[in-house]
């Protein structure tokens, strides 16, 4: 090819290609792909044991639990190996999705914290005994004022101490819970810890609750969030409101359709999970309240 007509090629497509691009279609976003788990509290009134807690949920068709520490601490007390409690889980198909525990690991105190980590070790090494990949790490110890930069390194830590034995832990914060009730909290904390494995667990409660509100979800990557504790909250003046004033999704006056649309759009992999508190409803059929909660989720994805 002659140059002229070499150069002439050149400059031609240097016009077309920018305009074939400005007009190309936009890559869509891929939405969140949500699965639906059920918080042990949802039925504690019920006074039921894991096993049955288990079965409850298969039958309802959760695809997972969110199980209490103290929970499977009966159940090996009760002369049962975690091998067994694995296998429970396996043959209803019900993943163990995260535990709940109170390991005061975010104590400013050296040896609150030490003892902390110790004890989260633990937890996190029966947890992997059950296939059970993830536990919730509410700020317990911490007390105001609270750094959150020195809770980032504390939570870092903790992180590392997860790639270890296998168990992911999941920043949590309360919003009745002074020094640790904010997302902007949390978020400040899992940006400090610097860490590709931080994730935080948001609930619908708490961010009501602690003054969150539920507009700065939509600034989280999708994949920081692997765990939602979902609910709904009445009327009640927010600075009154208790746990055990949660209610099923859509219940109450949570802006509860914004939210599902948030979560979905912000892509990831996500189990919802029920957690409840309400005396009203461990009154009830643990069954039927297991059943209505799934139910009152899935109308929102």
């Amino acid at each position: 090819m002659e140059r002229r007509n070499l150069l002439k090629s050149i400059a031609l497509g240097a016009t077309v290609l920018p305009l074939a691009s400005a007009f190309a279609t936009p890559t869509k976003k891929k939405e969140s792909t949500i699965q639906f788990s059920l918080n042990t509290s949802t039925l504690r009134g019920q006074k039921l044991d894991l096993p049955q807690m288990i079965e409850v949920a298969a039958k309802a068709g959760y695809d997972g639990i969110e199980l209490w520490i103290s929970e499977m601490e009966t159940y090996i007390q009760s002369g049962k190996s975690l091998a067994s409690l694995k296998k429970l889980f396996s043959d209803a198909k019900i993943i163990p999705v995260n535990a709940i525990g109170f390991a005061p690991w975010m104590a400013q105190d050296v040896a609150k914290s030490t003892a902390g980590f110790e004890q989260m070790e633990k937890e996190m090494g029966m947890l992997a005994d059950i296939g059970c990949k993830r536990v919730a790490a509410p700020a317990i110890g911490a007390t105001d004022p609270i750094d959150l930069l020195a809770a980032g390194e504390q939570y870092a830590k903790l992180i590392a101490l997860g790639r270890k034995t296998g168990v992911m832990p999941q920043l949590e914060f309360w919003g009745a819970f002074d020094p640790f009730h904010q997302l902007g909290q949390a978020l400040a904390t899992a940006a400090a810890a610097n860490d590709p494995d931080a994730r935080i667990l948001p609930d619908v409660y708490h961010l009501f609750r602690g003054g969150s509100g539920f507009e700065g979800l939509k600034l989280v990557n999708g994949n920081a969030i692997e765990v939602f504790h979902m609910n709904d909250f009445t009327s009640k003046p927010r600075l009154e409101q208790k746990d055990s004033d949660r209610v099923y999704p859509g219940d109450g006056i949570g802006p509860m359709k914004e939210i599902a649309e948030t979560i979905k759009a912000l892509g990831g992999h996500k189990f919802m999970s029920l957690e409840l508190f309400n005396e009203t409803y461990w009154a009830q059929d643990a069954q039927v309240v297991a059943t209505t909660g799934l139910k009152k989720m899935k109308q929102f994805f």
